[in-house]
């Protein structure tokens, strides 16, 4: 007795037959009606459309914002199917839906811009690191052991890697492990250091010091150098406080003058 032979069940064998709901669709005028029609073909197709989603399932996003991204591709698939092409509506509608759940991932999901061929290194990196994890030494695949795996260069292997921590970004609030209690990568971060500026604007003016003339450069030095008042230089070079204010005041606008001068 010769064997039957059982054949293997298409993922998509309880789609629904629309192809008549397709033909009345390409013939009614845009309105109402035609509106109804393809929401009714969507709501055929829908659990179809939930298939493929659930394929794509823990890989940083919620089950149901990748159904909600599936429906969007299949309503796409729906609007711009065309039965005189003379393929399937399955055939169309599955690649649709994929590539728009494939776009949601990479538009969307990635914390930093990373182009396409490296998000394709980067799949194709993480893969091959889970097959050859899961074999019986259970160590961690090196550069050269994924490289041959997938065929790629170790160039294109180390690229792959360094794209694998881009998909999510640590938070700055995070804490670092083996730190202290509440110590954060945010407190790893340096600060401007006022005294740079501090350098620059010493620098500035160092020229035009030294051109001033001496008593000029001695109230200057005991202002801002000794931090002097002015009654009290007034005191120490034999003048008016009212005449010390005005030279201070005259001799900083003259060297304000002479760094921009020489910065235009």
């Amino acid at each position: 007795m010769t064997p039957v032979r059982t054949r293997k069940r298409h993922p998509h064998d309880d789609a629904p037959d629309t192809s008549a709901e397709f033909r009345r669709i390409d013939e009614l005028p845009d309105g109402p009606e035609k509106d109804a029609l393809r929401e009714q073909v969507v709501r055929a197709w829908m659990p179809m459309a939930e298939r493929i989603a659930a394929t794509y399932r823990n890989r940083g996003e919620s089950g149901e914002d990748l159904a909600q991204v599936a429906m969007l591709g299949l309503v796409k698939a729906v609007n711009r199917y065309e039965t005189d092409r003379g393929s399937a509506f399955e055939s169309y509608a599955v690649p649709t839906i994929v590539g728009e759940v494939k776009r949601h991932f990479r538009d969307h999901l990635w914390s930093l811009h990373v182009p396409r061929r490296v998000q394709e290194l980067r799949q194709q990196v993480r893969v091959a690191i889970q097959a050859l994890t899961r074999t019986p030494d259970g160590r961690r695949p090196s550069v050269a052991d994924v490289a041959r795996h997938t065929g790629l260069t170790e160039a294109e292997v180390r690229t792959g890697m360094g794209a694998l921590d881009s998909f999510a970004t640590l938070s700055l609030d995070a804490e670092l492990t083996g730190g202290a209690d509440g110590y954060s990568l945010a407190d790893t971060l340096g600060a401007p250091d006022p005294d740079y500026d501090r350098i620059v604007a010493r620098e500035s003016v160092k020229k035009s010091l030294h051109a001033l003339p001496e008593r000029e450069r001695r109230i200057l030095y005991l202002r801002f150098f000794c931090d002097m008042t002015q009654s009290r230089i007034a005191d120490q070079l034999g003048m008016s406080q009212m005449h010390v204010s005005r030279l201070i005041h005259r001799t900083c606008s003259r060297i304000g003058q002479r760094v921009l001068a020489d910065v235009a």
